[in-house]
C-alpha cells in the first residue's frame, strides 16, 4: 500500500475530523538507518532517523501538514511564521499546496542559504529584521488576533500534534521502543512531540514502556541547560540558533519525565560529527542534526548511555540546506587536474 501522509496514516491519533481537508505532499515514512560503523565504535546499537527525507527537507513538514490543515478549517487565508530557516521553507510549500498565502519574519543575515532559496520559491513574502529569532517570533505573536492570519510556528498546538507522527515511525520501525532518544534542542517543540507521541503509544498499547529523552541545545545557545533566556544566541548550527525556547517547560517535561536530561554541545563538537556522520555512514545532515550525534558520544562518556543500548538519533534536516558550511568545514582542497589520461592516472596511484 501507498504512504498516504501522515493526516491519513495516524488520524486515530491526531485532532483530524470530516471536516480536516486531506492536505499532503506525502511528508513522514522517513526511513530509521542503522549506523553500522559508528554502532560498532561505541558498542551502541545506533539508527539514524531521516527526517530530512520530508518534502521540503526537514522534521517541520510533519507539523506544518497538520497545522495547516487545521487554518484551513478555521478559514485562514495566510500563514505567518518567524524562522531561522526550516519552518519558512516548510510553511510555504504547503502555503503553495493549499492555495494559500504565506508570510515568513527572518532574522537578517542568520537563514542558511538552502532554506531561503526554497521559501522564495515557493511563492513567500519573506521580511528580514536586524535582530534574532526570538525578536521575529516576538514580532509575530504580536500578530496572533489578525483576523485570517495563523500563526504556524510551534507555539501552535498542532504543530506538536503532526510532529509526534515520528515517535511513531521509530516504535513501528523498530517493532520495540528504544533505551534513548536524543535530539536536537533549538525551539524544543520537537522533543515535545517526540515524548507526546511515545507517551500516546504507550496509553493505545502500541508500546510497552517509554525511552529517555536527551536533548542537546548548542552551547551558545543553550538557554535551557544555563535557565535564562541568551539575548544574542550564536552557534554556527543555524536551525538551533535560539535563545528563548517557545517549547522551553515541554522540553524539560519530557526529559525529567523520561529520566532523561537537556545538556549542550559546543560549535566544534557539532561540526567534528557533521563531517563524521557523512565519512562513516554516508549520511548528510544539517549541523543541528548533528548535534545529536555530538550529544550521543558525549553522553556515553558520562555514562547516560551505556554499551549495548538501542539509540536512536534523529537527524531534523538534509545537509543540502546549509551548502555553505559543507564546503566551509570539508577540510578537503578541490584539486585541478588537466584533461590528460596520464594526470588522472597518477592521481589514482597516489596513497
Amino acid at each position: 500500500m501507498s504512504w498516504p501522509g501522515v493526516l491519513a496514516a495516524y488520524a486515530p491519533y491526531l485532532p483530524v475530523t470530516e471536516k480536516t481537508p486531506s492536505l499532503t505532499l506525502l511528508e513522514g515514512n522517513t526511513p530509521l538507518v542503522y549506523a553500522s560503523h559508528l554502532s560498532e565504535s561505541w558498542q551502541i546499537r545506533l539508527f539514524l532517523k531521516l527526517e530530512g527525507l520530508n518534502p521540503t527537507g526537514s522534521f517541520k513538514d510533519r507539523g506544518m501538514v497538520m497545522a495547516v490543515a487545521h487554518a484551513i478549517e478555521e478559514g485562514a487565508q495566510t500563514l505567518l511564521c518567524a524562522s531561522t530557516g526550516n519552518t519558512s521553507a516548510s510553511a510555504a510549500a504547503y502555503a503553495a499546496r493549499a492555495g494559500l498565502r504565506a508570510v515568513v519574519v527572518i532574522p537578517e543575515g542568520k537563514v542558511a542559504l538552502g532554506k531561503l532559496a526554497q521559501a522564495v520559491l515557493y511563492g513567500a513574502e519573506v521580511f528580514a529584521i536586524a535582530g534574532n529569532f526570538d525578536k521575529a517570533l516576538a514580532l509575530v505573536r504580536n500578530q496572533a488576533d489578525q483576523a485570517g492570519v495563523a500563526i504556524v510556528n510551534s507555539i501552535n498546538p498542532y504543530r506538536l500534534e503532526g510532529q509526534q507522527t515520528a515517535a511513531f515511525e521509530v516504535v513501528d520501525a523498530l517493532g520495540e521502543v528504544p533505551d534513548v532518544v536524543a535530539l536536537p534542542v533549538g525551539n524544543a517543540g520537537n522533543i515535545t512531540a517526540y515524548w507526546k507521541g511515545f507517551r500516546a503509544y504507550l496509553q493505545a498499547g502500541k508500546a510497552q514502556r517509554l525511552p529517555r529523552m536527551l536533548g542537546f541545545e548548542a552551547k551558545g545557545a543553550a538557554a535551557i541547560v544555563q535557565g535564562t533566556p541568551i539575548d544574542d544566541p550564536q552557534t554556527v548550527a543555524t536551525a538551533i540558533r535560539i535563545g528563548n525556547p517557545a517549547s522551553w517547560q515541554g522540553a524539560v517535561n519530557a526529559a525529567r519525565e523520561s529520566g532523561g536530561s537537556i545538556d549542550a554541545v559546543d560549535d566544534d563538537a557539532i561540526l567534528d560529527a557533521y563531517r563524521m556522520l557523512a565519512r562513516t555512514e554516508g549520511i548528510f545532515a544539517e549541523p543541528a542534526s548533528a548535534a545529536a550525534i555530538a550529544g550521543i558520544r558525549q553522553a556515553l562518556t558520562t555514562g547516560q548511555i551505556r554499551t549495548g543500548e538501542t539509540v536512536v538519533a534523529v537527524l531534523t534536516g538534509n545537509g543540502l540546506k546549509d551548502p555553505q558550511t559543507a564546503l566551509e568545514t570539508a577540510q578537503v582542497e578541490i584539486q585541478h587536474l588537466d584533461v590528460d589520461p596520464y594526470h588522472l592516472s597518477e592521481a589514482l596511484r597516489r596513497v
